[in-house]
């Protein structure tokens, strides 16, 4: 690990989550109330908006180009909400020039599988009748990028390009960079947790609208990008699905951003995230033309 991220992996002191005592309603509620305590840039336009009972969130940067990303965030389905990733999105709509909806999809275990993608597609379904014009972008972080990645999978031809930041994708986390978990700030318990609280019953973990590297329809994708990182316990799943990609005929590119850990891309203090926002940025840009 660089050592500005091996000094942030030391001085996490999260709780541990589903442990004895653990309160769920107030670990969200206390992340929230952080992040919007947090510097953010300015937006021509922040407007919230109901994608047919989905509440979503649409950042406008000023002058915008034509096109628009439909943003998931990450959380392991079950944390975070656009509030969390207000910062992050502005920076992103900021770079990309074109406007982002960030959507505010139901999370579990309140709401199981599959109702977040259910709501991915249901925005999908609006944008389709009213909302603002094409072409489309699908993008997502950890848990959002799989959300992302599975409503471009049910939806093929809507977006034109999808960007995916270190997905999570495999629930029996089997992959051989789970030994990067412990010293990761990850943890294998951390993960199992989020996919128990989503899935409804293991049976689930055979779903591909669950776990889309089991999908037959990968080959429907547009250019799609994919970003992993060196330390992430997720870089193997998120590296075999690009290669899964470029394997079925999808125009791929997979990089892995070395020295970082999950997490990285939404925290500016990071000195590897502005740059994967410009990149990814520019990837979309490559394709929304």
């Amino acid at each position: 690990m660089y050592p500005e991220v091996r000094a942030a992996v030391a001085a996490d002191d999260g709780p541990a989550l589903g442990a004895p005592g653990f309160d769920l309603a107030a670990h969200r509620e206390e992340v929230r109330l952080f992040n919007l305590r947090q510097p953010r840039e300015h937006v021509a336009s922040v407007e919230d908006v109901d994608a047919d009972g989905v509440p979503c969130r649409l950042y406008t940067p000023a002058d915008p180009l034509e096109g628009l990303a439909v943003h998931a965030h990450g959380g392991g389905f079950v944390l975070n909400d656009v509030d969390v990733h207000d910062a992050v999105v502005r920076r992103f709509a900021n770079r990309l020039r074109r406007p982002v909806l960030s959507v505010d999809y139901r999370r579990p275990p309140e709401a199981k599988f599959p109702a977040a993608p259910d709501d991915l597609d249901t925005v999908v379904g609006w944008l389709r009748r009213e909302g603002p014009p094409g072409p489309y972008a699908a993008h997502g972080d950890s848990a959002g990028a799989n959300l992302a990645l599975v409503a471009a999978l049910r939806n093929p031809g809507f977006f034109r390009v999808v960007a995916l930041i270190y997905p999570f994708l495999d629930p029996r986390a089997s992959f051989p960079s789970w030994s990067e978990g412990p010293g990761s700030g990850f943890d294998p318990s951390e993960a199992s947790w989020y996919w128990e609280q989503y899935a409804r019953s293991e049976a689930d973990y055979d779903d591909p609208d669950l776990a889309p590297l089991l999908s037959d329809r990968l080959h429907t994708l547009p250019p799609t990008f994919v970003a992993t990182a060196e330390h992430d316990p997720l870089r193997d799943e998120g590296e075999e699905l690009a290669r899964l990609l470029a394997e079925a005929g999808v125009v791929t590119v997979g990089i892995r951003c070395l020295g970082q850990v999950h997490g990285f891309w939404r925290h500016a203090q990071f000195t590897a995230s502005e740059p994967l926002v410009r990149q990814v940025a520019g990837y979309l840009d490559q394709h929304l033309v």
